[in-house]
C-alpha cells in the first residue's frame, strides 16, 4: 500500500487533556489536506470542529473515555450531546471491570444502547486488548457484533499498552462477518501500520503518522 492510501484508513488522533483549540485545528487542517478517513477530538471540541470542517472531514469524537466504568445512562447521554454537535463517528470504550468478570450480556446491553442513540453512525468499541486475555478478546469480536457496533478497536492508546500485532490477529481470527476492526495506540510509522490492515485492521488511529507525512 502507499502512503496515501494507508492515511485514507486512518482517523488522525489528538486525545491528550491538555490539548488547545489551536491544535486541534492543526488536526483537523491536516486531516483534510492527507485525505484521512476522520479526525479523532475530544468532545469538548466537536460543536467548534464541525463547524470549522463544514462538511470537509468526518468528526470522530470518544465516548466514556478512557476508563469506560462510566455508567449507560452517561455513555448514552454522551453520544447524543456529541451527535448534537456534529460528531460523524463515536468510539466508546467498554468497562473492562464487566469483561474480566464475564458480564457478557452487561456490555452487549450497553453497546446496543448507544448504536441505538447513534442509528446510521459509526460506532467503534474500543475494549482495552493490553488488559485482556486472548480468549476475552476473541469473545468481545461477538460480542460487540451482537450488539450491531460496527467496529471493535483495541485500545484508548491511554493504558499500558496499544495495538499489538498478536490482538488485532486475534480480532481477525475471531470477528463475525460485517464486524470491522481498528487498531489504535502506538501506532509508530508506515510499516507497522501497512502490518496491521494485511493483519486485517479496517482503520488506524493514531497521530504520528500525519507528522511523518508532513516531514517528508
Amino acid at each position: 500500500m502507499n502512503q496515501n492510501e494507508i492515511l485514507h484508513m486512518t482517523d488522525h488522533t489528538l486525545l491528550k487533556q491538555d490539548a488547545t483549540w489551536d491544535q486541534i485545528r492543526e488536526v483537523l487542517d491536516d486531516a483534510m489536506a492527507y485525505d484521512c478517513a476522520s479526525a479523532c477530538i475530544p468532545p469538548v471540541y466537536v460543536k467548534q470542529a464541525a463547524e470549522y470542517v463544514d462538511g470537509k472531514l468526518p468528526i470522530c469524537t470518544v465516548i466514556g473515555f478512557p476508563n469506560g466504568n462510566m455508567t449507560t445512562a452517561v455513555k448514552v447521554f454522551e453520544t447524543k450531546d456529541a451527535l448534537e454537535n456534529g460528531a460523524s463517528e463515536i468510539d466508546m470504550v467498554i468497562h473492562v471491570g464487566d469483561a474480566k468478570a464475564k458480564n457478557w450480556d452487561k456490555i452487549q446491553n450497553e453497546i446496543a444502547a448507544v448504536k441505538e442513540v447513534c442509528g446510521d453512525h459509526i460506532l467503534k468499541v474500543i475494549v482495552e486488548t493490553c488488559l485482556l486475555e486472548p480468549d476475552e478478546i476473541a469473545k468481545l469480536c461477538q460480542v460487540v457484533s451482537d450488539a450491531k457496533a460496527d467496529f471493535i478497536k483495541t485500545s484508548t492508546g491511554f493504558s499500558t499498552a496499544g495495538a499489538t500485532f498478536e490482538n488485532v490477529q486475534i480480532m481477525a481470527d475471531n470477528r463475525p462477518e460485517g464486524l470491522k476492526i481498528k487498531a489504535a495506540g502506538g501506532i509508530s510509522d508506515f510499516k507497522d501500520a501497512e502490518k496491521f490492515i494485511e493483519l486485517g485492521a479496517d482503520r488506524l488511529g493514531c497521530s504520528r503518522l500525519v507528522k511523518i507525512a508532513k516531514a517528508k
